[in-house]
Parts: structure tokens; sequence; C-alpha cells
């Protein structure tokens, strides 16, 4: 019997188009608006480096690698701690939906220790709302534009 690693699934839909989605996923501007104080860096080809850095210090957090990129439709990279060993996957599935986009995250391949479920299980859910309020309203949530360091509830 072979023992399935856990995994995130998170499905939201957004009243925008995928090519604004994929954008919003890479654009360094957009991702710290959405993404408490931090930016995504890279030139999202398929075997580049990525980085989520702070954006004032330019510290990072996570790091990894882009593993498939197909605009607008689906980017997979790999994400972890920098120096953590084996990373994860995270799943980008971008797919039009009568007039709107359906935004699926898959995060897999994690530890089992659950540390990264854990974190991902509370981060996750946040963000991506945050990113869909970002995407109609042109105003991301509050809670997302301050810095995460001591200020989760």
């Amino acid at each position: 019997m072979t023992t399935r690693k856990p995994q995130f699934v998170y499905v939201t839909y957004i009243q925008t188009t995928p090519e604004k989605v994929w954008a919003a996923l890479q654009d360094p501007e957009m991702t710290k608006q959405y993404w408490g104080m931090h930016k995504n860096v890279s030139d999202w080809k398929v075997g580049s480096s990525w980085t989520h850095q702070d954006y004032e210090t330019g510290e990072v957090h996570l790091e990894g690698k882009v593993l498939e990129a197909e605009p607008p439709k689906k980017l997979v990279v790999s994400w972890g701690n920098p120096g953590s060993g084996t990373p994860s996957k995270v799943t980008f599935l971008i797919e039009p939906f009568m007039n709107a986009v359906r935004l699926t995250v898959m995060h897999d391949e994690l530890a089992e220790d659950g540390k990264m479920l854990e974190s991902i299980s509370q981060g996750w859910p946040a963000i991506l709302s945050s990113l869909k309020s970002l995407m109609e309203t042109g105003q991301p949530l509050a809670m997302t534009t301050r810095r995460w360091a001591g200020q989760r509830q």
C-alpha cells in the first residue's frame, strides 16, 4: 500500500478574463497588492527560477522553478522555503467559465509533517480571495495589504 501525500485544492470564480488572471499571478506590482507585501519574481519560462520576495527588503520567503507554463491556461511551479530541500508543487489552472474565469489552485507533493499544509490552508484562501477582490473591484482585501508577521488573527 502506498501512502498518499497530503494536498490542498482551492477553486474560485473571478469576473475577469484568463489573460488578466495570468498577468495577475506573475506581475510583481500586482502580486504585492494581494499577497501580503510580497512579489513574485521570474521570467516565467519553463526551467526558470521564481522567488516570492518581500517587496521592500527583497528577502526571499519562497522559491522554486517554473515546471510548466501555458499562457493563459496553466502555470505549474515547484514551491519551497529557501534551503528546505524537497519542494512541493503548485498548479494554477485558469479556465473560462461562462463570462468569468474558474481559477483552480492545486498544491500537492506536500511533506507529510503537515507544516506546509497547515500554512497554505490558511494562506491560499486569503490570497486568492484578495486576488478575486482586486480583479473585480480594483481593491485587494485589506488584510493582505499589510505585513503578515504577527498580524494574522
